[in-house]
């Protein structure tokens, strides 16, 4: 059950990210649970996380995060092939659950990134590479759909607030999301 407190505006130190932040991870964008776009309304890009250690930190809690995604897709959403070196991938702002969903009850593990822009279509198959540069908040159940749906709204407005300071800002150009798709394989460090 999410607290009855007020939220903060931002969520990080305004000095930048601190331990264990920066994290890591990349992986190819597959299909999940399907609720993200057709039942809540927050389109998801789903990664796998089975074989990777969070960023290499297995204990990191359950929760929301927020920090930058490389993808190698154009602001529609059209894939352009890892071999093609001359579209380097785009850089978009994002906030992740990382965790098992309490209200949808999962028993897997997930890492499903909301990418602040709106796509025409789904991007299957694309690489991203994401940069996680702090908590929002951990997992919560909820009572209603809506309830959730709202939460899911106030962490998006902090995670675009958090990454607009300037101390954060600064990371969308890190080298990691630009890198080139799919170059190294998929991991976590």
């Amino acid at each position: 059950m999410p607290p009855s407190t007020p939220r903060p505006l931002t969520a990080g130190p305004p000095e930048g990210p601190e331990a264990p932040f920066p994290l890591k991870l990349s992986g190819k964008v597959v299909k999940g649970f399907g609720r993200g776009s057709a039942e809540l309304g927050i389109p998801t890009a789903n990664i796998p996380i089975s074989g990777l250690t969070i960023g290499g930190h297995p204990s990191l809690a359950s929760g929301i995060y927020y920090g930058f995604a490389g993808l190698n897709v154009d602001a529609s959403g059209t894939l352009h092939p890892p071999t093609n070196s001359s579209t380097p991938p785009t850089t978009y702002a994002a906030v992740l659950s990382i965790g098992y969903n309490p209200f949808y009850k999962n028993t897997v593990r997930s890492v499903e990134v909301h990418v602040l822009h709106a796509f025409a279509h789904d991007f299957y198959g694309a690489h991203m590479d994401l940069l996680v540069l702090g908590f929002v908040r951990p997992e919560y159940d909820y009572v209603s759909k809506e309830a959730l749906i709202a939460d899911i709204r106030e962490d998006v407005e902090v995670a675009r607030r958090s990454l607009a300071r300037e101390a954060y800002a600064c990371w969308e150009g890190d080298a990691w999301l630009r890198r080139g798709a799919g170059v190294g394989g998929d991991v976590g460090s």
